[in-house]
């Protein structure tokens, strides 16, 4: 009895196998793009694009006064004193503004390493200032004088 049912699941499944897509097992051919062989049919490497997604402060353009963009701010190191706002949006030190629901107030722009929407830290004297949550996460406006 063992043998006749395990004869027929056997049977089953071979019955299925003519069903399967072998071509999935053959390698796929890529197409190359024009420029990596040469008229007579050498093969050179193609180059590598450049990782655009790292941005050394250095090389950031620097704005001219005026809006420098949007960024989400939480409360920086609270020991450290004055208006200063540490942002991705600038190059080097400067001074700058920094407006949240109405009111704007003057800051040092210091420039930190990341992306321009990775987010900024300002002082606990700029948030007062503002009237704003200390323990939230806000968007601001940033602008240069």
């Amino acid at each position: 009895m063992k043998r006749a049912v395990l004869v027929v699941l056997m049977a089953g499944g071979l019955v299925g196998c003519d069903r399967v897509n072998l071509d999935l097992l053959q390698p796929k051919e890529t197409a190359r793009p024009e420029s990596a062989s040469l008229p007579d049919g050498t093969v050179r490497p193609v180059p590598r694009p450049d990782n655009l997604g790292e941005v050394v402060v250095e090389d950031r353009p620097e704005a001219r006064s005026g809006p420098l963009g949007v960024t989400i701010v939480s409360l920086g190191t609270a020991t450290e004193a004055g208006m200063w706002l540490k942002t991705p949006l600038v190059a080097r030190t400067r001074p700058g503004k920094v407006s949240w629901s109405g009111k704007s107030v003057a800051v040092s722009l210091i420039p930190i390493e990341g992306e321009s929407g990775a987010g900024s830290r300002i002082s606990l004297q700029a948030m007062q200032a503002l009237g704003m949550p200390l323990t939230e996460l806000t968007e601001v406006q940033v602008s240069a004088d």
